[in-house]
């Protein structure tokens, strides 16, 4: 029998995957869910070397998320649309302790984009068109919609998008 002991998830059978591997993790502070995900039934243990390294690097990789976040939010694109989305389709009421209306130093706008957080985080490490797709949310408690970032093994964003 071919073992790997992956962080978080334990050890695997590389002879044997399950299709579907998820925990629970605390991450800065809040629980996030990380999904494992498999096409085939083996996978080479090079193949989760790179998993391995990937998931030790979790903070670098949010971190540069929230980098392409904001951008694109500057830009006027995806994020734009989630956060105006938002604000039009949630009363003020909803947002208790998530946006202040009478801070003046930041908009509402830019309260929501700070309040994004990492809620998920899905690896596909033997698929050909995706490696790792992160979703942040505003709160699971307000909204079904996500944004999702989709990188490659490397943490390089490949695009991003909303979701629900």
């Amino acid at each position: 029998m071919n073992k790997y002991n992956l962080p978080h998830f334990g050890e695997l059978d590389l002879d044997s995957l399950e299709e579907y591997n998820d925990v629970d993790i605390e991450f800065k502070g809040q629980p996030v869910q990380i999904d494992l995900n498999f096409e085939g039934k083996t996978i080479t243990p090079k193949r989760l070397d790179v998993v391995k390294h990937f998931i030790g690097q979790l903070l670098e990789h949010d971190e540069r998320n929230l980098k392409e976040i904001r951008k694109d939010y500057e830009d006027g694109d995806t994020v734009k649309e989630y956060i105006d989305h938002h604000l039009e389709e949630v009363g003020p009421e909803e947002y208790d302790g998530v946006i202040d209306f009478e801070d003046e130093t930041k908009t509402p706008q830019e309260q929501l984009l700070s309040a994004l957080r990492l809620v998920r985080i899905g690896l596909y490490p033997d698929s050909e068109d995706k490696f790792a797709i992160f979703d942040y949310s505003i709160g699971q408690e307000l909204t079904q919609y996500l944004v999702v970032v989709n990188t490659d093994e490397k943490g390089n964003l490949d695009y991003m998008t909303m979701e629900s």
